[in-house]
C-alpha cells in the first residue's frame, strides 16, 4: 500500500494547479474527487449535505489530517484516522455529536439528543449489539454522504420517503430471509387508507412506518400496545373501546384490539358495511347468527342506516327548496349537525353500547326531521306565493282588459261628440 503515498502527488500533476496544496483545508476531498466512482460521487454528495452546510468535513467523521499531502501521514495513528466505519461503530460515531446536548445546541437548541439511547432499545440496536451487522443503523436510514435534514423533501427520512426507505430492507425477501418476517408490508401499506393519503395525496400528516413503530427506538408494537399506537391519532375511538365490554374479552383471549377489525399495514378506509350482518361485516368474524353479538351488530347497523336516510332525505328537500329560489342557508347549516351526529354514531360503535349509540342517533333523527319539515314549509310557501302571483296576475290582466275596453268605447263615442259640436 506504500505506493499510494504518491497518489496525491500524481493527481496534483494531472490536475494541475487546481488541486489543493499542502496546508489547504481539505485534501481528502480534493484527492477522492479525482479517483473516479464511487469516490467522486461520495465527495460531491457530502459537499452539499446538511453537515457540509455546518462546516463539518470528512475528517470530523473519518478522522485523519486533511492538511497533509502524504497519504500515509494523513492517515497516521496520531490523526485518529478511522476510515470506513463498520456497521457496529456507526451509532457511536454519530452519537459523538448527536448525543451531545452542548455540541448540538449550537445548531438547533430544540433538537433531540437522545437518539442514540433510543436506538439501543430498538430491535435494530439490540441485534446490532449481538453482532448482527445486517440490521439498520444511522447510515442505513439517513444515508452516509448526502445526508439531508428530515424537514427537506430530499431527505431519505422525509415523511413521504420513509416507507420506501424502510422497504429497502424490509421488502427484500433474500435479505430478510433469516428474520422470518413478512416482506410485503410496503405493498400492503400502499393499498391502505394511510398509504394512499401519504404516497398518493402527499399528505404528510398521514402515518408512515415510524409513526407506529417508532423512529430511533423502532419496535414492532406488542399485543397490548397496538391500541395505544392507534390511539395517538384516534383518541375517541380508543377511549370508547377501553370502556366497552369487548376490551376485557379481547385481553382474556389474547388478541389485539384495533387490528382485529381494521388490520395493521393494510388498513382499509372504514365503511358502514363493516358493521352489521352483511357479507362485508367484520362482526361476523366472531359472531354467528342468533347470538347476542349478531343481534347487536344488526341494531348498530340499523342505527347508522336510519340517520343516513334522514340526512339524505333532508338534503334532497333542501336542494328542492333551493331550486325554487328559497333561502336555505340556515337549513344547510343545521344539516351539518345531522352529519356530525352521523359521524358520532359511527364513532360510538366502538363503545358497543346500544343505549349510547341510539341516544346519538335520536339527536340526529330529531334534527333531520325538523329540517325536512322546514324545507317542506319553504316549498309550500313557494307554491303559495306562486298561486298568489297567479291570482294577482289574473286580476291585473282583467283590469287591463276592462280598461282597454273602456278606452275603446270612449274612442268610438268621440266622433258623435265632434259632430254635435260642429253643428
Amino acid at each position: 500500500m506504500r505506493h499510494l503515498t504518491f497518489l496525491p502527488i500524481v493527481l496534483m500533476i494531472i490536475a494541475g494547479p487546481g488541486i489543493a496544496q499542502e496546508g489547504s483545508v481539505n485534501n481528502c476531498a480534493e484527492c477522492h474527487s479525482l479517483m473516479g466512482a464511487p469516490y467522486d460521487s461520495l465527495v460531491q454528495a457530502q459537499q452539499s449535505d446538511v453537515h457540509a452546510r455546518s462546516d463539518i468535513t470528512c475528517t470530523d467523521c473519518h478522522g485523519g489530517d486533511p492538511t497533509v499531502m502524504d497519504m500515509e501521514a494523513a492517515k497516521g495513528p496520531e490523526t485518529g484516522f478511522l476510515g470506513k466505519p463498520e456497521p457496529g461503530e456507526i451509532p457511536g460515531l454519530c452519537g459523538e455529536c448527536h448525543a451531545d446536548p452542548t455540541y448540538m445546541r449550537q445548531y438547533d437548541p430544540g433538537l433531540s439528543t437522545d437518539q442514540l439511547t433510543q436506538y439501543w432499545t430498538s430491535t435494530h440496536g439490540i441485534l446490532l449489539k449481538e453482532g448482527d451487522s445486517k440490521v439498520a443503523q444511522c447510515a442505513s436510514c439517513h444515508g452516509a454522504h448526502g445526508v439531508e435534514s428530515v424537514k427537506l423533501p430530499g431527505s431519505r427520512v422525509y415523511p413521504l420517503n420513509v416507507p420506501k426507505t424502510c422497504n429497502e430492507c424490509h421488502g427484500d425477501q433474500e435479505y430478510m430471509a433469516s428474520y422470518e418476517i413478512p416482506t410485503d408490508q410496503y405493498q400492503e401499506y400502499s393499498r391502505s387508507v394511510h398509504g394512499k393519503a401519504l404516497l398518493q395525496e402527499s399528505d404528510t400528516g398521514a402515518p408512515a412506518c415510524n409513526d407506529c413503530h417508532g423512529n430511533h427506538g423502532a419496535q414492532p408494537p406488542g399485543l397490548e400496545s397496538i391500541s395505544q399506537v392507534c390511539g395517538t391519532c384516534h383518541v375517541n375511538n380508543q377511549n370508547l373501546f377501553e370502556e366497552s365490554l369487548h376490551q376485557p374479552i379481547f385481553d382474556q383471549m389474547g388478541i389485539p384490539e384495533c387490528e382485529v377489525c381494521h388490520g395493521n399495514h393494510e388498513v382499509k378506509a372504514p365503511t358502514d358495511e363493516m358493521i352489521g350482518t352483511g357479507t362485508e361485516s367484520v362482526c361476523l368474524q366472531c359472531h354467528v347468527e342468533g347470538d347476542a353479538g349478531y343481534r347487536m351488530a344488526a341494531k348498530m347497523s340499523a342505527s347508522i342506516d336510519s340517520i343516513k336516510t334522514v340526512h339524505d332525505s333532508a338534503q334532497v328537500m333542501i336542494q328542492e327548496a333551493a331550486r325554487k329560489s328559497m333561502e336555505t342557508s340556515d337549513l344547510r347549516y343545521e344539516l351539518r349537525n345531522v352529519r356530525q351526529r352521523l359521524i358520532r354514531t359511527r364513532t360510538m360503535i366502538h363503545s358497543f353500547d346500544l343505549t349510547r349509540i341510539e341516544d346519538v342517533e335520536q339527536e340526529g333523527l330529531s334534527t333531520g326531521r325538523e329540517i325536512i319539515q322546514e324545507a317542506k314549509a319553504l316549498i309550500s310557501e313557494y307554491y303559495y306565493r306562486r298561486r298568489g302571483l297567479g291570482i294577482f296576475t289574473l286580476i291585473i290582466t282583467g283590469l287591463a282588459i276592462v280598461l282597454y275596453l273602456k278606452i275603446r268605447q270612449i274612442e268610438r263615442n268621440q266622433p258623435d261628440d265632434d259632430k254635435n259640436n260642429s253643428k
